[in-house]
């Protein structure tokens, strides 16, 4: 992932102050040029506070005139890249009483770089009044506007504030992905993808029966959209989800480990294990593999975390043989401590097997 300064550097705001000088009426952009000097040290997030700030100082208070200048700016091919994040967080604060022409502006300005971050406070304050400018989007000629109907709208997104509303009650954004699944453009797809994979975390019956409609009425590309839209349910073993893939959580098969390479392993070390399946049905089967780590906890207790391994179809009799080996290196997200792990296999979202192994710190 690039460092803060490579996505908004001292060059970057230059470039964006020239820009907006470029583009204004007497516009110097002295507050823009002038913030550069002081992102040192600075997050990503404080970076674009900073510097949000700054553009809000430099143009015009009014919205309109405000609008002007940048729609003036998107004329120059220059106005591009995470300049333009900083942007349209000024945008959603300058038109906070301009709801409607806020968030068309906002339309035009994501294709330069995706402006799903900078939409969500109109979704939060008025939501039924921010769909009904939104969903127009999904029939938008440019593929990043129609990208931002479900992007903008996720319940989930990662790194953005989430909308409560929708994690309560998905169903308001639902025409948006219905509209948008068989998009033409993988970017699109991916999109209604992740949004639908935010909906299972919360409401997995109603992103089943959506994705249930959705192959009822497919693309070439729809059942590969399924897939990843229900990735968190396939993990976490639900049986809708697994039997609407062709997964059934009963196929008959004869599983051997996981055998653990060695029962005693460090922090910074890697598990090594072994495991075949075995199809013991007449008819080919059709399996998603993965396996689950028991972590330890600092109160003793354990607790589960799925990891994938592989799907497959297996013809009768056929046996799938495989090593594993999963890393223990230490990362920012997970701290582990010493004690009895289990490693577990499971197959279609059943669990098969066990082996424990110590881990040291």
């Amino acid at each position: 992932m690039p460092s803060a300064d490579e996505l908004l550097s001292a060059d970057t705001v230059s470039d964006l102050a020239r820009c907006l000088t470029r583009a204004g009426d007497g516009i110097m952009a002295h507050e823009t040029r002038g913030c550069g000097a002081g992102l040192d040290g600075l997050s990503f997030t404080e970076r674009v506070t900073l510097i949000r700030n700054a553009v809000l100082a430099d143009l015009p208070a009014s919205y309109p005139a405000f609008a002007n200048v940048l729609r003036i700016a998107l004329r120059d091919s220059d106005f591009t890249g995470w300049m333009i994040f900083p942007v349209t967080e000024a945008v959603a604060v300058r038109g906070r009483d301009a709801f409607e022409p806020a968030l068309a502006l906002l339309a035009e300005l994501t294709p330069r770089l995706t402006a799903e971050i900078a939409v969500r406070p109109f979704l939060r304050a008025d939501l039924d009044r921010a769909l009904r400018v939104m969903t127009p989007w999904t029939a938008h000629p440019d593929l990043h506007v129609r990208r931002l109907a479900s992007e903008g709208t996720r319940p989930r997104l990662p790194w953005a504030p989430q909308l409560p509303e929708l994690i309560a009650d998905p169903t308001p954004t639902l025409p948006l992905l219905d509209a948008l699944y068989r998009d033409d453009s993988e970017y699109v797809r991916r999109s209604v993808a992740n949004h639908l994979n935010d909906i299972s975390r919360d409401h997995p019956d109603i992103a089943t029966a959506v994705a249930t409609r959705w192959l009822s009425n497919p693309a070439p590309t729809t059942t590969r959209l399924v897939r990843h839209g229900l990735r968190t349910l396939i993990k976490s073993g639900h049986a809708g989800a697994l039997t609407l893939l062709g997964h059934f959580p009963d196929s008959p098969v004869a599983v051997e480990g996981p055998h653990v390479h060695a029962s005693d392993i460090r922090v910074g070390d890697h598990l090594l294990f072994d495991y075949s399946v075995t199809n013991a049905h007449d008819q080919t089967v059709h399996l998603v593999i993965d396996y689950v780590v028991h972590h330890v906890k600092a109160n003793g207790s354990r607790t589960p975390k799925v990891f994938k391994l592989t799907t497959r179809s297996l013809a009768p009799g056929e046996t799938w043989r495989a090593t594993r080996r999963h890393s223990f290196k230490p990362i920012s997200t997970r701290r582990y401590h010493p004690g009895v792990h289990l490693v577990q296999l499971q197959i279609n979202g059943r669990p098969h097997g066990e082996a424990s192994f110590t881990l040291h710190c």
